[in-house]
C-alpha cells in the first residue's frame, strides 16, 4: 500500500465516523442500528490505516528507541480502540433497543480490567503515542512546528466534546498532508546508476 493512502485515509474515516455519530444521536439515542454499525466499521478502518501511520512515522523518524517506544505505545492504544470498537459492535447486534445496549456495556465494563484496558486508559495511549511521535518528527525538522500542534488539537478537541470529532480529523488530515508528502518521498525508489 501506498503509505501516503494512509495518511489520508485515516482522518478522513474519522472524519466520516464523527460525522455519521452526530446523524446517529438526532433522535436522542446512538445505536443500535445501521448508523452505529457504519460508523464503527468506518473508525475500525480508520484504526488500520493508523497502524500504517505508525510504521511510516517511525521509519521518517529513524527507527531509534524513542520513535519506536513511540509508535508501540501509540499501537497499544489502537489495539485497545479495536477490542473497545468490536465490544460497541456486538453490543449493537445483540441489542434490541439503546436501553439494551447500557445494560450489556455495565456488565462488560464490570468485569475487572475491561474498563481501564478498553475503555478509559490504555485508548489514550493511542493520542500519547501519536502526538510523541509527530512531535519527534518536528524536532528532527522533518515537518514543521505546527505539525504537532494540530495533532494535539486533534487528541483534545474530541476528548472535549466527542461531537467536534470531525474538526478534530480536520486538523488532523492538515497536519498528516506534509506526513504523506514524506511518506511517499521516503517510498520512492533509489535509482540505480548504470
Amino acid at each position: 500500500m501506498n503509505p501516503r493512502i494512509a495518511f489520508v485515509a485515516a482522518p478522513l474515516l474519522t472524519m466520516a465516523y464523527g460525522v455519521i455519530r452526530i446523524l446517529d444521536g438526532f433522535d436522542g439515542e446512538r445505536g443500535p442500528g445501521l448508523a452505529w454499525t457504519i460508523g464503527h466499521l468506518a473508525f475500525l478502518g480508520a484504526l488500520a490505516m493508523f497502524v500504517v501511520t505508525f510504521v511510516q512515522m517511525r521509519r521518517m523518524a529513524g527507527r531509534n528507541t524513542l520513535s519506536t517506544v513511540s509508535a508501540t505505545i501509540g499501537i497499544i492504544g489502537i489495539l485497545s480502540l479495536i477490542a473497545q470498537f468490536v465490544i460497541d459492535m456486538v453490543v449493537g447486534f445483540l441489542s434490541a433497543d439503546h436501553a439494551a445496549m447500557g445494560v450489556h456495556f455495565e456488565r462488560i465494563q464490570a468485569v475487572p480490567g475491561v474498563l481501564f484496558a478498553v475503555y478509559t486508559v490504555v485508548p489514550l495511549f493511542f493520542f500519547i503515542g501519536q502526538f510523541a511521535i509527530v512531535a519527534q518528527l518536528a524536532v528532527q525538522r522533518r515537518v514543521k512546528a505546527w505539525t504537532p500542534v494540530l495533532v494535539l488539537l486533534d487528541c483534545v478537541v474530541p476528548n472535549l466534546d466527542k461531537d467536534l470529532m470531525p474538526l478534530g480529523a480536520l486538523f488532523l488530515l492538515i497536519s498528516f498532508i506534509p506526513l504523506a508528502g514524506l511518506a511517499s518521498r521516503a517510498a520512492e525508489p533509489v535509482p540505480v546508476a548504470a
